[in-house]
């Protein structure tokens, strides 16, 4: 098994992550997400969610926003909460980033990058 970059983006806190892809739609995808354990999660927004996110942010291990720059609400509570983050990350991925488990990635956010575990 190796890692394979799908994504570049701007780095919001210099650390680096693995855990589990939940990609983040709604305020339900959410809720899932807490009741099942934020810990280990990665999630991926389309915008910057912080308000979307504020019931797990303290308990994910990084977050991937698919918009925002590194001035942004949610890049700077990534780096107040010193949670790896992305922001206007461009993913190249044709595949289901959430899968049935979802997906391990690692998140590089020193790099600016986001690599998931093919098989």
């Amino acid at each position: 098994m190796s890692y394979r970059k799908i994504a570049e983006g701007l780095i919001s806190c210099e650390k680096n992550a693995e855990g589990v892809l939940r990609v983040i739609n709604t305020v339900q995808d959410v809720v899932a997400l807490l009741k099942s354990g934020a810990e280990g999660k990665i999630p991926i927004v389309q915008d910057a969610g912080t308000t979307t996110l504020a019931p797990v942010l303290s308990r994910v291990c990084g977050v991937v926003c698919l918009s925002g720059g590194v001035g942004s609400h949610l890049a700077i509570v990534t780096r107040e909460f010193g949670i790896p983050g992305l922001m206007g990350a461009a993913i190249q991925y044709n595949g289901d980033l959430n899968g049935k488990k979802g997906k391990i990635v690692a998140c590089g956010a020193s790099k600016g990058e986001l690599h998931i575990l093919e098989d």
